[in-house]
């Protein structure tokens, strides 16, 4: 369920009042935590969190005319979505996640590749987000990117 929604205070005004409280304490805790250098915009359809193309201006190799996303926010129909491409990119991130997680919470992770699900309000662990969210740097994510995605996606 994509937004089109030029910003993210009008993004916010969309969602469902169910999902509202959730989304901005989501929102606040990862604007409390976020490394300096990204920058949160609407992207995709979502609230995202970027490296903009002042700091990496090859942006991403999928549409170089976007910037390079990191993490994103939603309002899904069913859930609260929060991407992490960290969690995606980097084993040892997804390792120390996923145990922090089964320690902090007794429900099992809804998890895809970088995509945590929350269907239940009461089960999102809103501490250990923000403590995931200062993992990584603009320039932790760009090395990992670069070596991980950008090169495999130039070979032919």
């Amino acid at each position: 369920m994509t937004s089109d929604a030029k910003t993210v205070v009008e993004y916010l005004e969309q969602i469902p009042e169910d999902q509202k409280t959730v989304v901005i304490k989501l929102q606040k805790i990862i604007k409390k935590n976020l490394p300096k250098g990204f920058k949160e915009v609407m992207n995709y359809g979502m609230i995202g969190y970027v490296v903009p193309h002042s700091i990496y201006p090859d942006g991403y190799h999928c549409n170089p005319t976007l910037p390079l996303p990191f993490m994103g926010l939603a309002a899904q129909k069913n859930f609260v979505a929060f991407y992490h491409m960290g969690i995606y990119a980097d084993p040892k991130l997804l390792k120390w996640f996923t145990e922090a997680y089964s320690k902090q919470v007794t429900s099992k992770l809804d998890m895809g590749k970088s995509c945590l699900r929350f269907k239940k309000n009461s089960t999102v662990p809103f501490e250990l987000i923000g403590e995931l969210v200062q993992k990584m740097t603009t320039d932790d994510w760009i090395k990992l990117y670069e070596k991980k995605y950008k090169k495999t996606s130039m070979k032919v």
